[in-house]
């Protein structure tokens, strides 16, 4: 055993296991219920219209990486005849699907409720229609005959079934229509079944030109132009049918790393395969009778539990382009442009040469970010530039300071995580562009995905070398930066700025792990500290003192952090939990757990950020970081975690991150014992309180003092 396992062990030995399942929530379940909340979002009345049908379509593409990744792994994990206990909830590989399968139908089904009987009639009063073909009138008609011909029509192949015409390759989640027919064709040919598969440079919904349109918004689906000419692909025999399909594939990409040379070409060649991996669910239209939905699902080898009959279109991720080109602004949120932080102007490094700088985004611009690397890039007093990049923009103005800088001749230094789920392409292509130019690409450690968010910046003044630091909950991605609640934090502290470089040569280069001065990291520390911080919460409320934990990120799931937070509550420590998405630890237990709350909170922003909080007042411990307590963040990620000395920061952090926050109502959930979240409402006689709307007020006064 290694002295890091062996340090984790002894430190463990402090603190009173738990084995009885009923104390965890399952993972994937506590993840269907955070994708209910999403969905909840799209009944609610108070939210803007087209803002409800975004959420409609969020939960959509939520649940399609679902079944990409999660439910392949686990129907990868029964097709091995793999049933090991998956957590601490108990809960084995066929158990689970069986759960999974049954909460997963409740939910689309109520998506399409959602879709068809809320959102419909409310898009309709609001003169935003979504015509079929039954409502056309005939210049309608006329124009869809002419668009289909023109536009569709010339990029059509439909495949007909038979011996020499095998099912065709799918690709995923990509639209498709199995059509009946019957009569011979040209070669006296009589299979009675084609598949007709929609390019996707077809745009799935069409706008009405406006002399022909019954409002200033209507929309036709292409599946419905495809329906209404369907007999044209097929000339002389009858259609008899005609039902849009999509099929969800594994898309988690398999690299075999004992044996790859260079990892950005391994990925690469995985990519194309993604598109065709296992098939693990059948969406198709709801009046599709058996004999083809048995059929179908013969083809991909799937079960009757893998079919999803839905009533409209099969791919309601498709409903974002309507959102995106309504010109309604009295239907969305009002536009809020972030604040540009004054104290960062007008020299990034002279700002930060007098204080830390903590940037609250999307209530602050993430600008700041892009003009330290931007400076960095042309002053000729920086020698260097180290960062790691997790998920970007391969376009962005921050990728191309980068590639500037290297340009320009100074030493660039990137460690790119290509892994990064869904965002691989966008990485390769950022890896290539600045290994054109001449920086220093490294890919992160085989086995470990690099998810710290650090920027270094090295600069010779008077004669001295300082470093300047960026540290960051979120990705630099200047696009999400805008939609996701983060903080990043400026330093030139000689402490943690030796951490972050340690961090980075750990990364690019060989040898044991440097003992950082203030930071902990992922895999070695951090896992420990997190622990260690509890377990001193505990001993002061043994001793008689106020012990208080507040902790907010996405998930939480490692078993070891809920056991300690559970003996840190038995013991009496006041913990406030704030966990937008997945919650294993399950509040309220006597004696256990009673003295732990846990709110998921939603809302126009995604709250990303990781704050974690130990003890209270002016002693208290406070620490941003790039982790969940998730046992894939501590031990098999590089994550970071750094502690705020400066007491002022300190007490805006928890402001900003518990104090308003937990003031929030109407998209605040409360987790219960039974697993259950309840919406927490606002009190009798009270208005509700969006503390997303609070700080977006806040730091626009902020900044006109």
């Amino acid at each position: 055993m290694s002295k890091k396992e062996t340090a984790h062990v002894d430190m463990e030995l402090h603190i009173r296991q738990f084995d009885d399942p009923v104390l965890y929530i399952n993972r994937e379940l506590s993840w269907l219920e955070f994708n209910q909340r999403v969905l909840d979002l799209a009944k609610d009345t108070a939210i803007p219209l087209l803002e409800r049908v975004r959420f409609l379509c969020i939960s959509s593409t939520n649940l399609d990486e679902f079944f990409e990744i999660r439910v392949a792994g686990l129907k990868t994990q029964i097709r091995n005849d793999e049933h090991p206990v998956l957590g601490p909830d108990g809960a084995r590989p066929l158990d689970l699907f069986s759960q999974i399968a049954a909460r997963a139908h409740a939910q689309v089904y109520d998506q399409y409720s959602v879709w068809n009987d809320i959102l419909i009639p409310a898009l309709i009063d609001e003169n935003i229609l979504f015509s079929r073909r039954r409502e056309w009138n005939d210049e309608q008609k006329a124009w869809i005959a002419t668009y289909f011909e023109s536009q569709v029509l010339p990029v059509l192949s439909p495949v007909g079934l038979d011996p020499s015409h095998p099912f065709p390759r799918v690709l995923n989640k990509s639209l498709n229509f199995i059509v009946s027919v019957s009569g011979k064709d040209a070669f006296g040919r009589n299979s009675g079944v084609a598949i007709v598969q929609a390019p996707r440079s077809l745009p799935r919904i069409i706008a009405f030109p406006e002399h022909l349109a019954k409002t200033d918004n209507e929309f036709v689906f292409l599946s419905s132009v495809i329906h209404a000419h369907v007999e044209d692909l097929f000339p002389g025999l009858k259609v008899k049918g005609c039902h849009q399909f999509r099929v969800t594939r594994n898309s988690d990409l398999f690299v075999n790393e004992e044996v790859m040379v260079d990892l950005r070409i391994a990925l690469e060649s995985e990519l194309f395969a993604r598109r065709f991996g296992d098939a693990v669910r059948l969406e198709i239209a709801d009046n599709c009778n058996e004999e083809v939905s048995q059929f179908m699902l013969n083809q991909f080898e799937l079960e009757g539990r893998d079919l999803y009959q839905v009533n409209g279109p099969v791919n309601l991720n498709r409903l974002a382009e309507v959102v995106v080109s309504t010109d309604r602004p009295d239907l969305k949120y009002a536009p809020h442009s972030p604040v540009i932080s004054r104290v960062t102007q007008p020299d990034i490094f002279d700002a930060i040469r007098t204080n830390d700088l903590l940037l609250h985004h999307p209530y602050q611009s993430f600008l700041p970010v892009v003009e330290f690397i931007k400076s960095a890039a042309s002053d000729p007093s920086v020698l260097a530039i180290k960062m790691t990049l997790y998920r970007t923009d391969s376009h962005s103005l921050l990728s191309q300071a980068l590639i500037d800088a290297a340009r320009g001749g100074k030493e660039v230094t990137v460690v790119i995580e290509l892994r990064a789920r869904f965002d691989e392409q966008e990485n390769i292509e950022l890896s290539s562009a600045l290994r054109d130019v001449g920086a220093h690409v490294v890919y992160g450690v085989v086995g470990y995905k690099t998810h710290a968010k650090l920027a270094l910046v090295v600069r010779r003044e008077d004669g001295e070398i300082r470093r300047y630091a960026h540290l960051g909950t979120g990705n630099y991605h200047p696009a999400t930066a805008r939609l996701y609640t983060d903080f990043g934090f400026f330093t030139c502290d000689d402490d943690i700025c030796a951490d972050v470089n340690d961090m980075l040569m750990t990364l690019t280069g060989l040898g044991k792990a440097r003992k950082l001065r203030l930071m902990v990291q992922s895999p070695f520390t951090l896992a420990d500290m997190v622990i260690s911080k509890i377990e001193t919460e505990m001993q002061k409320a043994k001793e008689g003192n106020a012990g208080r934990i507040r902790a907010k990120m996405n998930s939480l799931t490692d078993k070891r952090i809920i056991d300690a937070l559970y003996n840190a509550s038995s013991a009496g420590v006041k913990i406030e939990l704030l966990i937008r998405g997945i919650c294993s630890l399950r509040p309220g237990i006597p004696d256990i757990s009673e003295h732990i709350f846990v709110q998921s909170m939603l809302g126009r922003f995604l709250e990303h950020s990781r704050v974690w909080v130990f003890g209270e007042n002016d002693g208290c411990d406070v620490y941003l970081s790039s982790a969940d307590w998730m046992g894939r963040n501590l031990f098999r990620r590089i994550e970071h975690a750094v502690p705020i000395k400066k007491k002022k920061l300190k007490k805006r952090i928890i402001k900003e991150s518990f104090d308003i926050p937990w003031k929030n109502t109407n998209t605040t959930w409360c987790l219960s014992r039974s697993g259950e979240y309840v919406l927490n409402l606002p009190a009798e006689g009270e208005e509700p309180f969006s503390s997303q709307d609070h700080l977006i007020a806040l730091h626009e006064e902020k900044n006109l003092l």
